[in-house]
């Protein structure tokens, strides 16, 4: 087995041996376990502007819609709670969906750009993300379809009473889970795929399938690790929305935007660092796998 190559243009790599820009945010070759799970930060902290920008465009205007539909079923309704629950839940869902959509692919185009040393903005990002927007789509689906089934068998009894259907969800959520994060681990770099090759959603998921083989098992560990680094770095936002919830009051409308824009802030954040993860995880696939990191030498001496 042939040891890993230098890693030329990371940063606190040390020297670059082909005097090249140092632009590269995370190294390129195989990485530990802890190193899969602190690489992301970086990369999400070298390109913060272009995302943040990004979220900051987003997010206003998603929470707008939410806003717009919560008020507009609720004006139809005559004000009805149920109705007005059930607007928030659904334009809540729809608007994160489609937030994470965006925020996926320009975090995984910015950060492929910044990791091979040749950083875009938020308008190539936007460009490329237009260019791949329908496999994207189809993609994302199939990932909202495979999580759906796996947690379905959870709330299977909460049309029988909610005590009983809340019993059931504590014991079979856990389990539905773990069988999630086995799901999931397979397909963990099919967005990074989808873009670094150019590749079709079937194929994309196939492909991630393929670099991941026998690995899914530390996938489904590092899967389940991220969420718990999520909980740890939620706990903040929702003690400041706890404590705005004490100024603004119980009222309702003060209430359902506050609620609202948190979610969305959370699953902005959230989408912002696991996008990042599957970057870093699809390198680390390409490099164990296929010698991304291995430079051959050439006949004029120069390594490619």
């Amino acid at each position: 087995m042939q040891p890993a190559a230098d890693t030329a243009g990371s940063v606190g790599a040390g020297t670059d041996p082909e005097h090249r820009a140092r632009e590269a945010t995370v190294p390129v070759r195989p990485l530990s376990f802890r190193e899969l799970l602190d690489a992301p930060f970086a990369l999400l902290q070298a390109d913060i502007r272009t995302t943040a920008a990004c979220a900051g465009l987003l997010l206003p205007a998603g929470e707008a819609a939410v806003a717009a539909s919560i008020g507009l079923v609720s004006y139809l309704t005559g004000g009805s709670d149920e109705g007005t629950a059930r607007a928030t839940v659904c334009a809540t869902l729809i608007a994160a969906w489609v937030l994470r959509v965006v925020l996926r692919a320009v975090s995984v185009t910015t950060g492929l750009a910044r990791a091979t040393g040749d950083p875009v903005g938020l308008r190539e990002a936007l460009r490329r993300t237009g260019d791949r927007l329908g496999p994207l789509l189809l993609t994302q689906l199939s990932f909202t379809g495979i999580g759906l089934a796996a947690l379905a068998p959870s709330v299977l009894l909460f049309p029988l009473g909610f005590v009983a259907g809340l019993i059931w969800f504590l014991i079979t959520y856990p389990l539905c889970l773990l069988g999630l994060a086995w799901l999931r681990a397979r397909h963990l770099v099919a967005v990074p795929v989808l873009f670094a090759e150019r590749a079709t959603a079937r194929n994309a998921l196939a492909r991630a399938g393929l670099l991941t083989g026998s690995l899914r098992m530390q996938r489904t560990g590092l899967w389940i690790c991220q969420r718990l680094v999520f909980v740890l770095l939620f706990a903040p936002l929702g003690g400041l929305a706890w404590f705005v919830s004490d100024i603004s009051g119980t009222h309702r409308w003060p209430f359902l935007i506050l609620f609202t824009a948190t979610a969305l802030l959370l699953v902005a954040f959230a989408e912002l660092m696991e996008s990042s993860a599957r970057v870093v995880g699809y390198l680390d696939l390409r490099c164990r796998r296929e010698g991304m990191d291995i430079r051959i030498p050439a006949a004029d001496g120069v390594g490619r």
